[in-house]
């Protein structure tokens, strides 16, 4: 069985609250559901891990490579401008992984047009809400059955 891990970043905790007119009015909790209800009717295995501290999430993403997580789905917020630690840590144990962002970081502010991911990542989704969770899960799905569509 397929398992994913949704690691999410800074600030996410707030979600629902923070800021609405981008980020929406989901929480954290409700896209979790969401999602946990998606993988029971595709039949894979999903975990969620969200953390303001970038060590916990270095931490976390480690254990992942080593243990039997096959594919990340991670929302790095904050820490996709910054955080050279978390692009090695998924560098470090070959974690494939999947970059979503609420909003779409490209029409936001120049220093968040700049991904540390991005380029290591099986793809990024930008811009779509919650609803580019259930995308990215999808796509997860699709790479690790190597079904990724062609035209």
């Amino acid at each position: 069985m397929l398992q994913v891990l949704v690691l999410n970043g800074p600030n996410l905790n707030l979600l629902g609250s923070r800021e609405p007119d981008k980020y929406g009015t989901l929480s954290l909790s409700d896209i979790q559901d969401g999602l946990t209800s998606l993988a029971g009717k595709l039949d894979i295995g999903i975990e969620f891990y969200q953390s303001n501290s970038e060590g916990a999430l270095v931490d976390r993403v480690q254990q992942a490579g080593l243990g039997s997580v096959d594919i990340a789905i991670v929302n790095p917020a904050a820490y996709t401008h910054t955080s050279v630690a978390l692009r090695d840590a998924f560098l470090g144990v070959s974690l494939p992984f999947i970059e979503v962002h609420l909003s779409n970081i490209y029409k936001r502010e120049a220093f968040r047009h700049h991904s540390y991911f991005s380029d290591i990542a099986i793809g990024t989704i930008a811009g779509f809400g919650a609803a580019g969770y259930a995308m990215a899960l999808d796509a997860a799905v699709n790479y690790h059955k190597e079904q990724l569509p062609t035209f």
